[in-house]
């Protein structure tokens, strides 16, 4: 049984929303039907908040996974012991060319330059993707949200700030729409038990939340990376939660 978070059999729903912050898990629990008064906390051992409720009278829940592969892999493993069969990573990302603040991509894939890759993959090459059920309601989800909606793949990155002498917009240059840190560890998890026959699903919401433009194409004196103020942001992803919150309400009818 979970050793990391505190929820028991029977607690959580057979959909659950994975944000990595805290605060933005409670932020979501306050969306669900009745808000937070009417949702239960079924998890906050080391912060990791977790709660079920209802969305549109469909069962819900959410889970926190704070930021990286490792501990969003932790949290995965124990939440996969206590059923849960689709995950819905909702987080923020650096955008690459063509995408703007506050715009949605819903991620088809997740090249992992992570660990864990390597772990799971037993050395050898992996390519993490999304469920395309998953990918369909997040995708029409948000197009209703009248969010500029991007579709495509994007990388899951170990390093925040980036060494490599280019940095992270390499990754623009060859057709990736973001970086972020969670979702190839969800992807290959997902993976994994449906190999075993289980019908696992995943897949990832993300809200642009930084600009990262290509230095090379950038005008004299202006920055390549561009992040607005963190009020700004959050207004941001609040419409992002939003189509998370209906597509999960959709997965979770059918």
């Amino acid at each position: 049984m979970p050793i990391h978070i505190t929820a028991q059999p029977g607690d959580l729903a057979k959909v659950v929303l994975l944000p990595g912050d805290p605060n933005r898990a409670t932020r979501i629990a306050a969306r669900f039907d009745g808000g937070v008064e009417h949702s239960r906390l079924v998890s906050e051992h080391r912060g990791l908040l977790g709660y079920t409720g209802t969305v549109d009278g469909v069962p819900v829940s959410v889970q926190t996974t704070m930021m990286g592969t490792p501990t969003t892999s932790i949290v995965m493993e124990e939440l996969l012991m206590l059923g849960v069969e689709t995950f819905i990573r909702v987080g923020t990302t650096g955008g690459y060319r063509g995408t703007g603040i506050g715009d949605a991509i819903v991620a088809l894939a997740a090249a992992g330059h992570t660990g864990i890759n390597a772990i799971l993959g037993g050395g050898e090459a992996t390519a993490p993707t999304a469920d395309w059920d998953v990918v369909n309601a997040l995708r029409d989800a948000a197009v209703a949200e009248g969010l500029v909606t991007h579709v495509g793949p994007i990388i899951t990155s170990d390093v925040f700030y980036d060494p490599h002498p280019e940095g992270a917009v390499r990754w623009g240059r060859r057709g990736y729409l973001g970086v972020e840190m969670e979702s190839a560890a969800i992807f290959l998890l997902a993976m994994r038990e449906r190999a075993k026959g289980r019908l696992v699903r995943a897949g990832t919401i993300l809200t642009v939340s930084d600009t990262l433009e290509d230095p090379a194409e950038t005008e004299e004196g202006k920055d390549a990376w561009f992040r607005p103020p963190e009020d700004e942001v959050t207004r941001r992803v609040d419409l992002t939660i939003g189509a998370a919150l209906k597509a999960a309400a959709a997965l979770g009818r059918g």
